[in-house]
C-alpha cells in the first residue's frame, strides 16, 4: 500500500481539500488525515475572474499561481504522504470543442513539495474522445467494495451523488471485479449543483453559500423556470456526458425577477429535478443514493432529493465515509493508480473508446527539466 496525498479544489472554489489515503491503487486499505484550506477573498476572486479562459488568456497565470500555492502550503502538513494527486483549478471544460482546462503546474507542485506529484487527470481523456469527467466514479466503485467488506453495505448496486458545484453520479456494482470491467459503474454529470447557489448568493447578499439552507427553505420554487430549465437538451443526451460549471447560464438569467429566497429555492429545485431526471439512465434502481460534497450540508437540498428520488437518500457518513473528502481522497487514490498504469476512465464513465489511465507524473528532481515542461505548458497553466 501507498500512502498518497489527494488534493482537491472544486468549481464551487471556496478553498483546497486534502486527504490521505492508503492504497495499492486498487483497493482501499484505510483513510489518514484530512485538512481544509479556505481561499481568502482576493483568492477566490481571482480564480472566479480567470472563470471561462484558456491558457494564454488574461488572469489565468494568475489563477494557476494561487493554486500552486495554496496546494503546496497545505501540502506542507502531510509529510506522511509519499506522492500528491493534484486535480489543479478547473477553469474552462469544452471535450467537444477546445478541450479541458485546469489552471496549475503539477511539475512546480512537485518542486515546492519535493514529492512526486501526479497531475493533469483529464486531457488524455479528452484526447481520446472522452468527455474528461466525472472522474471519480472508479473510485466511487473502490469505495463501495471497501464499504461491502466492511459489512457497512449490502453487495448490490448503489450511487454516489457528488454535489459539488456541478453534480455527478456514479452506479457501481461492487460485486465486479474492477471499476473498468463491463456492468461495474455508469456516471455523468446531472446538472448544476451548488455553483448557481453559491453564486446567486455571492452577486446579491456577498455571502459565499447559503448557510443551512436557510435563504433557499424561506422561498418557493418558481416551478415554471424548473420546468423550463429541464427542457435543456442536455437532460436528452444519453450519458456518459459532463458539464461546465455556467452551461446552463439561462437558468441564472430567468431568476431576475425573483426575490433572493425564490430563487434560491429554485435553484434548489432545479437541482433536485435534474438529478431524478437522470435516474432514468441508470442500468437499475440503486439500493440507496449517497450523497457527498458540500450540498448535502444544505438541509433544503436534502429535503428536496428525498422528495424527488425514488431510492432512498442519505449523506455517505452512514457507510462510515467523510463527504466533504471524497473528492480529494479520490485524486489520491487515483494518482497511485497512474503510477501503476491502471486506467482512471472508461466508456462507461466518460465515454471514451476504451479504458484510459490519464495524468502526468512530475518528479522533484531535475527542476531546470521540470521548469522547462512547465513553461512549454504555458505558465503553470495545464
Amino acid at each position: 500500500m501507498i500512502t498518497a496525498l489527494g488534493m482537491m479544489s472544486g468549481t464551487s472554489m471556496d478553498g483546497v481539500d486534502a486527504a490521505v489515503i492508503e492504497t495499492d491503487g486498487s483497493r482501499i486499505g484505510g483513510f489518514g488525515r484530512s485538512a481544509f484550506r479556505a481561499y481568502s477573498d482576493n483568492e477566490a476572486a481571482v480564480l472566479h475572474a480567470a472563470l471561462g479562459r484558456w491558457p494564454g488568456d488574461e488572469g489565468v497565470a494568475d489563477a494557476a499561481e494561487i493554486s500552486v500555492a495554496s496546494h503546496a502550503a497545505l501540502a506542507e502538513a502531510f509529510p506522511e504522504a509519499g506522492v500528491i494527486g493534484y486535480h489543479g483549478q478547473t477553469l474552462a471544460h469544452d471535450p467537444q470543442g477546445r478541450g479541458t482546462h485546469q489552471a496549475g503546474s503539477g511539475a512546480l507542485l512537485a518542486v515546492a513539495s519535493a514529492r512526486p506529484v501526479v497531475w493533469d487527470f483529464r486531457s488524455e481523456d479528452v484526447r481520446r474522445g472522452g468527455e474528461g469527467a466525472p472522474l471519480a466514479p472508479f473510485f466511487h466503485w473502490a469505495l463501495a467494495e471497501w464499504a461491502v467488506g466492511q459489512g457497512a453495505l449490502s453487495p448490490e448496486p448503489v450511487a454516489f451523488l457528488n454535489l459539488g458545484g456541478v453534480g455527478n453520479i456514479s452506479w457501481v456494482d461492487p460485486r465486479a471485479a474492477a471499476p473498468e470491467a463491463a456492468g461495474a459503474c455508469l456516471a455523468f454529470d446531472t446538472g448544476p449543483a451548488n455553483a448557481p447557489i453559491n453564486d446567486l448568493v455571492r452577486a446579491r447578499l456577498r455571502q459565499s453559500r447559503d448557510d443551512g439552507g436557510a435563504l433557499a427553505a424561506s422561498g418557493a420554487a418558481d416551478m415554471a423556470v424548473v420546468k423550463a430549465f429541464l427542457r435543456h437538451i442536455y437532460f436528452e443526451r444519453v450519458p456518459p456526458k459532463s458539464l461546465d460549471r455556467d452551461q446552463f447560464s439561462g437558468l441564472v438569467e430567468a431568476l431576475s425577477s425573483l426575490s433572493d429566497a425564490d430563487a434560491a429555492a429554485t435553484l434548489v429545485a432545479a437541482l433536485a429535478g435534474s438529478v431524478a431526471a437522470g435516474l432514468r439512465w441508470l442500468p437499475s434502481a440503486p439500493a440507496s443514493i449517497l450523497v457527498c460534497g458540500g450540498g448535502r450540508h444544505n438541509p433544503a437540498i436534502m429535503a428536496a432529493l428525498d422528495a424527488a428520488l425514488p431510492s432512498a437518500v442519505a449523506p455517505v457518513e452512514v457507510i462510515g465515509l467523510d463527504g466533504d473528502m471524497l473528492e480529494a481522497q479520490a485524486f489520491g487514490w487515483l494518482a497511485v493508480r497512474v503510477m501503476r498504469g491502471l486506467p482512471t476512465s472508461g466508456p462507461s464513465t466518460t465515454g471514451v473508446s476504451e479504458p484510459c489511465c490519464g495524468g502526468r507524473i512530475s518528479y522533484p528532481r531535475g527542476s531546470s527539466e521540470i521548469f522547462r515542461h512547465a513553461l512549454d505548458a504555458g505558465r503553470g497553466a495545464a
